[in-house]
């Protein structure tokens, strides 16, 4: 039957909050009794999908396959006709849950187009040939950098906050001043300018004036100041995360975004973004590919960072789900890629049965809230469901959920709508 539950693979990464702190370790030890939890660890991450450093277990012992990637390898008509001819008889996004302590490195993800050539030229960093569309719905209040702030801003920070005018030289600050009365353009390349001048410092530099700045906003907050105009309190989280790291710099680039539950940002090629903290849901394409920019002991590929990025200003980085017309309870994150689309499912613990929408393509869903059995015409027996369950549902598959206890439902559930 193409409708069955998986187990998820957790991935350790250090940057992951700490045993039951983490999100992805209370669904784990909820959907798994037999979990433990080392209260020691770190728990950053959750795979749900076929990716070959994270292969879901199939948790069905009629299955002869072990794991999502083999068995849809020899079932690939359980993809949805157009997704399979599209990508290549292969699930064509990696579903996740992200619980984030400490910063994930500023970075940006090439587009297609120049992930070939990347992975051509250098595969050791770049690993394959395909772009990495990303989006994160928050779980929790979930803090991150996205795309470059309006100039206004940049050029405010600018004022008030000398070290970084001094290591972004006057030309170029100047530049960017003039670039206000100016064009769309003429600011994408006076931004380019000012972005690329900090990126090229010299290391030694870099630290010198972060020492300073950060000494001086530690001055003023022991004092009781309060440094939010210049986000002292960021600045001096991200130096003791990463001491002396040219990232720390980055916030007066960047939007600072905080979302609520159910909120959400895309992070589209080219668009440099930064988990700060946090827990999210994440839907991404299939990729390794990442150029990294800050707040990282890795590699930093400065001339192709500089080179790709997206230096188009914009404020409101939110990306907003649509309501369903037919079901009530659903809500569609669906962005402007063909690789996936996540949907959020709120279902009220008065209703006793609740009808998963048939989608022609494969899809995974994720149980956060509530309990549940999950019924399908084809299917012998019912599969029971709790926080933290996963159910893979075949391509045009009906699924029926029974809510067993009268507690509200959230779902989220990643798929592929071309």
């Amino acid at each position: 039957p193409p409708v069955f539950p998986l187990s998820g693979v957790v991935q350790q990464y250090a940057w992951g909050k700490m045993g039951s702190n983490s999100e992805v370790a209370r669904l784990l030890a909820s959907s798994d009794p037999l979990a433990q939890i080392s209260e020691d660890k770190p728990y950053a991450e959750l795979w749900m999908g076929c990716h070959p450093r994270g292969d879901a277990k199939i948790l069905d012992n009629c299955i002869s396959q072990k794991t999502l990637g083999q068995w849809i390898a020899e079932n690939q008509d359980c993809l949805g006709t157009k997704v399979k001819d599209t990508f290549d008889g292969k699930l064509p996004f990696l579903f996740k849950v992200l619980s984030v302590e400490t910063a994930l490195s500023i970075q940006a993800h090439p587009n297609k187009e120049l992930a070939e050539k990347l992975h051509l030229q250098a595969p050791q960093h770049y690993p394959d040939a395909n772009h990495k569309p990303e989006m994160a719905i928050a779980l929790t209040s979930f803090q991150g950098l996205c795309g470059f702030r309006p100039v206004e801003e940049i050029v405010t920070f600018l004022t008030k906050v000398p070290e970084f005018q001094f290591l972004i030289g006057d030309n170029a600050a100047a530049q960017l001043k003039q670039s206000l009365s100016r064009d769309s353009q003429c600011v994408a390349s006076a931004l380019r300018g000012c972005f690329s001048q900090l990126m090229k410092r010299d290391k030694k530099v870099v630290v010198e004036q972060l020492n300073l700045l950060v000494k001086r906003v530690s001055q003023q907050v022991a004092a009781g100041h309060n440094m939010e105009d210049i986000n002292g309190e960021l600045l001096l989280r991200l130096h003791q995360q990463y001491p002396g790291d040219i990232g720390c710099f980055a916030i007066y680039f960047l939007n600072l975004l905080t979302l609520k539950p159910g909120e959400a940002m895309f992070l589209e090629a080219n668009v440099p973004h930064a988990y700060l903290k946090g827990d999210c849901v994440e839907c991404m394409a299939c990729s390794d590919n990442t150029v990294r920019a800050g707040l990282t002991p890795k590699f930093i590929d400065v001339p192709t960072l500089c080179e790709m990025l997206n230096y188009t200003p914009s404020k409101d980085r939110l990306f907003l789900p649509t309501r369903s017309q037919e079901d009530p309870y659903l809500f569609i994150y669906n962005p402007p890629v063909p690789d996936f689309t996540v949907m959020k499912m709120e279902v009220p613990g008065s209703i006793t049965e609740y009808k998963v929408l048939a989608v022609d393509s494969a899809s995974i869903l994720l149980i956060v809230q509530g309990r549940v059995t999950a019924s399908t015409p084809t299917a012998q027996t019912p599969i029971p469901l709790q926080r933290g369950g996963v159910l893979f549902i075949g391509a045009n598959q009906s699924v029926s959920l029974q809510l067993i206890v009268p507690d509200d439902l959230l779902m989220f559930r990643a798929c592929c709508l071309l």
